[in-house]
Formats: C-alpha cells, sequence, structure tokens
C-alpha cells in the first residue's frame, strides 16, 4: 500500500502526540527540567517512527533490503513458507533504525501467514521459527522471494497491509514492526549476495542480492 512519505511514520502519530502531549503539560505545570525526560522519550519515538522516502535502484534482477539494519545470517537453509531449500538473508533491526518494511522486489503476493510465537532477541538465529512472524510469499515471474518480519525481544507488533493476490513494486512499504525486530528474505538457491555478514544496510536503497 504505496502513500505520500509524510516523514514521520502514520503508526507512529498516536505515540508522538501523547509523548508530546505529556512532555507539554509536565513543562508548563513543572518547569524545564522535570520536562527534560519527558521530552527526551518524545525525541525517541519521533526518531523511532521516522520514515524516510528511498531512491529505488532500478537493476534487472535486484533483491532490496526489506528492512535497515544489519545482516545477521546469510545461508542456505529450508525455506518453511514456501517449502523449498533457499538463500536465507537476514537483517537485525534495533531500536534505533527506520522500521517500515518495504517490497525487496516487483511481484504478485500469493500466500499471506502470520505465526503467533516468542520473543526471543531477534538477533538470534532461534527467532526465525521460534518468534512470532508474518511472512509474504512473492512470486517474481516464476521465482520465489519470501520476505518474513520477525519480532524481536521488546517488539509486540507486527503489521502488514498487504494481502494474497495483491501486486508489489519494489521498495514499496509494506508493513512495520513495533520495536526491535528483524526480516529474513528467503532466496531462489542461485541467488548472488551482495551483502556481507555485519554490513549495515538501508530499505530499498540497499542491495542484498540478485537472482
Amino acid at each position: 500500500m504505496n502513500y505520500p512519505h509524510p516523514i514521520i511514520a502514520r503508526e507512529g502519530w498516536p505515540f508522538l502526540g501523547i509523548a508530546v502531549a505529556v512532555a507539554l503539560v509536565v513543562h508548563f505545570m513543572a518547569g524545564v527540567l522535570w520536562a527534560a525526560p519527558f521530552w527526551v522519550i518524545a525525541l525517541f519515538v519521533l526518531q523511532f517512527f521516522r520514515d524516510p522516502p528511498r531512491q529505488v535502484p532500478q537493476q534487472a534482477g535486484a533483491v532490496l533490503s526489506p528492512a535497515d539494519g544489519r545482516i545477521v545470517a546469510i545461508e542456505t537453509t529450508q525455506d518453511p513458507y514456501a517449502g523449498r531449500e533457499a538463500l536465507k538473508i537476514s537483517v537485525f533491526m534495533n531500536v534505533f533504525n527506520v522500521h517500515s518494511n518495504r517490497a525487496p522486489v516487483d511481484g504478485t503476493v500469493t500466500k499471506v501467514e502470520y505465526f503467533p510465537g516468542r520473543f526471543f532477541n531477534a538477533d538470534l538465529d532461534k527467532a526465525s521459527l521460534e518468534n512470532e512472524r508474518n511472512a509474504l510469499v512473492i512470486d517474481v515471474g516464476g521465482q520465489i522471494v519470501t520476505s518474513v518480519q520477525v519480532a524481536g525481544l521488546i517488539a509486540r507488533r507486527i503489521l502488514c497491509y498487504v494481502k494474497a493476490g495483491d501486486t508489489l513494486s519494489r521498495g514499496q512499504r509494506y508493513g512495520f514492526i513495533r520495536f526491535g525486530s528483524r526480516v529474513d528474505v528467503y532466496l531462489p538457491l542461485g541467488s548472488r549476495p551482495r551483502v556481507t555478514i555485519g554490513e549495515k544496510v538501508s530499505a530499498t536503497s540497499t542491495i542484498l542480492a540478485e537472482l
């Protein structure tokens, strides 16, 4: 679901409004020193829910990062959502990263599956299969790309705005995860990684791999 970028993600407007309102009330009733911690909280909420526009690479076969963060896994493993062996690339997001999720490829969503689960640190490998998660299986001209939103240690809400049958454009905003998490991308075997473990990546503007 596309929408004009408001710089601040729409998911954050209620949180930001409450944080600023509390800070203002304390500021006017008790003074700036008492209000300072509440202004710090408001600034944290503001930075967490920022949602900047990004340039979309147009290279054929490019798989874009669906999230800001750090690469924590590049491995051949089983894709449990599409029932195949695949190359998995995982992006870990901390609380200071942008948390809107963007489509990694152009394609048609063939399946959306939500799984309730636990809330281990999203930096751990077991988070991929044991944490709360939401998987999109995307058909890219006959090739399959799976993008999985995974909740983290303090993440408690996965938001996804697409359904089976929807057509996605690379870089299109399709979801959001609140507060610290990861995204796993499963690619066809033979895909060529363009990132390395520990590398910092940016949603949409970083190419993870080539199909």
